[in-house]
């Protein structure tokens, strides 16, 4: 899925122009947004004594700026083999990059190469240079360095990030190519992907809104740490007495919330909204729009709406790939989770550091139930009423159980069916 600018769409296609701009000299208004984002008046939050251009200036050192030349020899001039991705901003290429002075092994690395004519534009990659120059969290992306160059063959801009070999969240959930997610390593993408986030909203000096949550956008590592990449539309939090900050409305349909989407105010809970979606999508293996499937079931949060996670009928929402190696209990719990991350009003969603909690306390009970014998995990717990045999004949007893239990099979989604009644009638007998 691409972003939108919700109401620019008419202008996406077109170039848009920069002045050859040298990061430094950028005013505070444009590395944070631009003139066109107000920050709207109430009482919250906690007052901010810095920007985030000021804790750049800080930090800037840490960051390496390459030559184009460079680049240019670590990709093989851009050579197509070596596209690994490609979107409304330009092309990644997998590349190799030299130590800066020239000594030791050389890095594999991911080098973005942003269009001229790519709607997501100069600001957003000033954004990312920005934000990644400063933040410094596992589950988020690491931002090696940089290229800006203006010359007479036009501008050039260019970002070289870590390399992460296991592409995207996007991709093992929804691409069959890609090996299946285990529970297990469902729950701890979730988690990592909500510490990320608990980062940018809760433990920085300045509050960061990320704006673009979505699966595509959390990246794996060798070992399937996710990590939070793409910063071109983050933009600061409100400071002082506002409680939130007005902009264009951008982001990408299905994910973006409906308040901001309506409204234009932007708040960290824009970001718990969309992670709600997320949610759904790692118990679902479906994503937050398929037009492939039936017209009922185009929206992902309209169709799991009808099976509520108390339901009887919830297991039938689950992701039949994991062929019910999960926790039902659990899955109900993230359901649930998702539900109040997905709550209509944007200060009754929890804080992402209450999901951060939330979480852990989950993936412990899941890890609690895979110890134990998991062969019956989604059979939904229905007490059987014992007959009394003096009133009725042993035999009568033992057909009624049967038929409640072949009803109780009933409801029970990818387990032999012939499985379960066999070991139940041992029970029986």
């Amino acid at each position: 899925m691409k972003c939108f600018f919700y109401f620019k769409d008419r202008n996406r296609n077109r170039e848009r122009k920069s002045a050859p701009v040298v990061l430094q000299d950028l005013s505070k208004s444009d590395i944070s947004g631009g003139g066109a984002e107000r920050v709207t008046k109430s009482s919250c939050s906690t007052s901010s004594p810095r920007s985030f251009s000021d804790l750049y200036e800080g930090k800037a050192q840490n960051l390496r700026v390459f030559t184009f030349s460079e680049l240019k020899q670590a990709t093989n001039n851009f050579n197509r083999l070596l596209k690994i991705g490609e979107g409304g901003f330009g092309c990644v290429y997998k590349g190799t990059i030299k130590p800066a002075d020239g000594k030791g092994e050389s890095t594999v690395v991911a080098i973005k190469k942003l269009n001229r004519d790519g709607y997501q534009g100069h600001k957003q990659w000033v954004a990312e240079v920005q934000f990644l120059g400063v933040v410094d969290h596992p589950n988020l992306v690491k931002l090696i360095g940089y290229c800006a160059v203006d010359g007479e063959r036009g501008i050039q801009r260019l970002l070289v990030y870590e390399f992460m070999s296991n592409r995207s969240l996007e991709d093992h959930l929804f691409n069959t190519a890609f090996p299946l997610l285990s529970w297990k390593r469902r729950l701890q993408m979730a988690l990592g992907a909500a510490e990320g986030l608990a980062y940018l909203h809760e433990e920085l000096e300045v509050q960061v809104i990320y704006r673009d949550f979505k699966s595509s956008n959390v990246l794996l590592d060798d070992d399937f740490m996710p990590k939070l990449s793409d910063f071109g539309l983050a933009r600061e939090g409100p400071t002082g007495m506002h409680t939130h900050v007005s902009t264009a409305v951008v982001g990408t349909w299905g994910y973006a919330a409906p308040d901001y989407i309506e409204t234009g105010h932007l708040t960290a809970k824009s970001d718990v909204w969309s992670f709600g979606v997320v949610l759904y999508e790692i118990l679902t293996g479906r994503r937050s729009l398929e037009r492939n499937r039936p017209k009922s079931e185009h929206k992902l949060l309209e169709w799991v709406k009808r099976y509520p996670a108390d339901s009887r009928k919830f297991g039938m929402i689950m992701d039949p790939r994991l062929e019910n190696q999960y926790s039902l209990n659990a899955a109900r719990k993230i359901a649930k989770l998702a539900d109040t991350c997905l709550l209509k009003s944007a200060k009754d969603r929890p804080k992402m550091s209450q999901v951060v909690e939330t979480l852990k306390q989950i993936i412990q009970i899941s890890g609690e139930n895979s110890s134990t014998d998991t062969s019956f995990q989604c059979v939904e717990d229905e007490p059987v009423v014992e007959e009394n045999p003096k009133q009725t004949g042993a035999s009568e007893s033992t057909k009624r159980r049967m038929a409640h239990l072949a009803k109780l099979s009933e409801h029970v989604g990818g387990i032999s069916r012939r499985r379960f009644m066999i070991m139940q009638k041992a029970k029986v007998i």
